[in-house]
């Protein structure tokens, strides 16, 4: 089983074919001002030694983690919302109607500042009206802006993905180097830089005598252009994710990748909220003079005020002055609260419910969960992305194979922090073969 770790999720697809995850080892030595020149060395092998197969395995697996995140931002729930905001926008299309750059701009960066959509350029006949945004961005979704009477008035790009936001979320869930290398075979600012010249999409690497395996999937810029993701890991951190098969191997890498996740949920996101909450001045008031009513109102302020929290309970001198949000959170942080240099209370808060991470699981790595609460006592199933007919608590295995309406799983088991105490069982299924 898995415990709660502390780490950043800062923070969601091509299909692993196990018969080639034992594939190309194409080993490339980098260039560098003290190093000798950049050149590829030997030619593709198939199968290698059992290290270096297992090192594939791992980087093919992580890799197409890597791709749904980016699909994220290709078509998705958010990609969706971006796109309805941008058709949606009155202000935008009177603007375009009226032809005025300075006011489409200004509709263009109020779209921004929402946080859906992290560029937009807005065009008709061939005149750029708008483009405001981030420098850097991928995956640009295309569309039209429809007049008062439906017909299109002009065209706009965006984009969900600034490169990087892209690069941070990666990085709390791949624990990995990645590298943005466009089609100049330069890559981009703040990604790995990788050796220039022809590089395989798969293989290994030496940069400054450290041994690197990767692999890779073709993306696009925004508003136009290519370029290629690189996820690469250092040949010795793949090796406690090595399993008997190939299978173990993925399940092994996965289970970590799950429980980043949950990590997360438990790191700086959720960390920035507790201080936050510990420099409200209505709620510190409160807690001072142990007013219930009076906390009761700023913890629901702090709730519903669109920060993120879940659910937020305070207390003081032992007893709880209030407790606001859902029933199945996990993942609490605790922090005391101080007045003048004194502490006076304790708050412990969530940023995620039992429903967050059954989406995230789902959305970034193609899992399905069951979740549990009192497992060792009254088992209750409370969250269940599989569907009817599961099966009872003793039913479903900790680990090893499970059989779900004629599909396949292999299943490893997470234990999460439920809030405000206890134990989450989450068994996390994978399902074979991994799509």
């Amino acid at each position: 089983m898995i415990s709660r770790m502390v780490g950043y999720l800062s923070a969601k697809r091509a299909a692993i074919v196990l018969a080639l995850l034992a594939a190309l080892a194409i080993g490339y030595v980098a260039s560098a001002d003290d190093d000798p020149p950049a050149r590829a060395s030997g030619e593709a092998q198939l199968g290698g030694t059992s290290s270096s197969a297992c090192g594939a395995t791992v980087l093919q697996t992580l890799s197409q983690v890597t791709q749904r995140i980016y699909d994220e931002g290709v078509s998705s729930e958010r990609t969706e919302i971006a796109m309805r905001l941008v058709k949606g926008s009155r202000a935008l299309r009177e603007a375009v109607e009226r032809d005025d750059p300075a006011a489409a701009r200004t509709a263009a960066q109020a779209l921004l500042a929402g946080g859906h959509l992290t560029n937009l350029t807005v065009t008709r006949e061939g005149k750029t009206l708008a483009s405001v945004g981030a420098e850097g961005a991928l995956a640009p979704l295309h569309g039209s802006i429809p007049g008062a009477g439906g017909a299109p008035i002009a065209s706009f790009v965006t984009s969900v993905w600034a490169d990087r936001g892209f690069l941070s979320e990666l990085k709390g869930v791949v624990e990995g180097d990645i590298a943005l290398r466009g089609s100049n075979d330069h890559s981009l600012d703040g990604s790995f830089e990788m050796p220039a010249g022809t590089i395989p999409p798969a293989g290994t690497l030496t940069e400054h005598g450290t041994v690197f395996q990767y692999a890779s999937f073709p993306a696009a810029t925004y508003p136009s252009g290519s370029l290629r993701v690189y996820l690469l890991r250092t040949a010795g951190s793949t090796a406690h994710f090595c399993g008997a098969t190939p299978q173990d191997t993925l399940v092994n890498t996965l289970g970590r990748v799950a429980a980043l996740i949950y990590a997360g949920e438990g790191g700086p996101h959720a960390l920035i909220q507790a201080h936050n909450a510990q420099q409200n001045s209505a709620l510190l008031q409160a807690v001072a003079e142990r007013n219930p009513v009076a906390a009761r109102k700023a913890v629901v302020g702090l709730v519903y005020d669109g920060s993120h929290i879940v659910r937020l309970r305070v207390s003081a001198g032992g007893h709880l002055l209030a407790d606001v949000g859902g029933p199945y959170v996990l993942a609490p942080v605790s922090a005391p609260l101080r007045l003048h240099g004194k502490q006076i209370g304790e708050l412990e808060l969530s940023i995620q419910d039992d429903e967050g991470y059954l989406r995230l699981a789902r959305r970034l790595v193609g899992l399905d969960v069951l979740m549990y609460m009192n497992p060792t006592t009254h088992p209750e199933l409370v969250k269940n992305s599989l569907g009817p007919g599961v099966g009872g608590f003793s039913s479903v295995p900790a680990s090893g194979i499970y059989h779900y309406r004629g599909r396949t799983f292999r299943v490893f088991t997470l234990d999460a922090r439920s809030f405000p105490a206890g134990t989450l069982r989450i068994r996390v299924l994978i399902p074979i073969p991994y799509t």
